[in-house]
C-alpha cells in the first residue's frame, strides 16, 4: 500500500480532516485548533494520505528544534490496526530529527503510546474524574 505524509495548510478545513480531528479533540474546538495549525509558526498538521484520501493526521507543536508535542493524532476507524499511528510518529521523528517527542493523553489512548515505546507518567487527576498521562519518546 502506497502512502504519503503531507503538510495540511489549506485555509478551509476538508471534511475528512474535520472528521479525523473530531476523534482527537472536542467538536467545539476543531475550528480553533485547525486555525492554530494554519497560522501558528510553531504548529504543523500532517495528513497520512492513501490513494488521495487523508485517513490519518498528526498535529504537532514545536517547543524547540529537538522537542515537539503531539497535540492531536487520529486514524480513520476503517484504517485502524494497520500501524498508521506508528508510521506517522516515525515520520515525524525522522523528518525533524527530533530527540524528544511527547504527548498528553487520557486512559483511552495511553496504551497506544505505551505499545509503541513511549514512557508513561501519570499526571494524576487533572480534570475531575479524569486521569491524564504524559507520554515521552526519545527518538533515535
Amino acid at each position: 500500500m502506497t502512502y504519503l505524509m503531507k503538510v495540511i495548510k489549506t485555509t478551509s478545513i476538508q471534511s475528512n480532516v474535520r472528521h479525523l480531528l473530531s476523534f482527537a479533540t472536542s467538536e467545539k474546538n476543531i475550528e480553533r485548533e485547525y486555525e492554530l495549525y494554519i497560522y501558528s509558526p510553531v504548529r504543523e498538521l500532517y495528513g497520512y494520505d492513501i490513494g488521495g484520501k487523508v485517513v490519518g493526521c498528526i498535529g504537532l507543536e514545536f517547543s524547540s528544534s529537538k522537542h515537539c508535542e503531539i497535540k492531536h493524532i487520529a486514524v480513520s476507524p476503517s484504517h485502524r490496526e494497520e500501524g498508521i499511528g506508528r508510521k506517522m510518529i516515525s515520520f515525524i521523528c525522522e523528518k525533524y530529527s527530533i530527540s524528544l517527542l511527547t504527548a498528553e493523553t487520557d486512559n483511552d489512548a495511553v496504551n497506544f503510546y505505551k505499545n509503541i515505546g513511549f514512557k508513561i507518567t501519570s499526571l494524576g487527576e487533572k480534570y475531575p474524574g479524569v486521569e491524564r498521562f504524559l507520554c515521552s519518546l526519545e527518538c533515535k
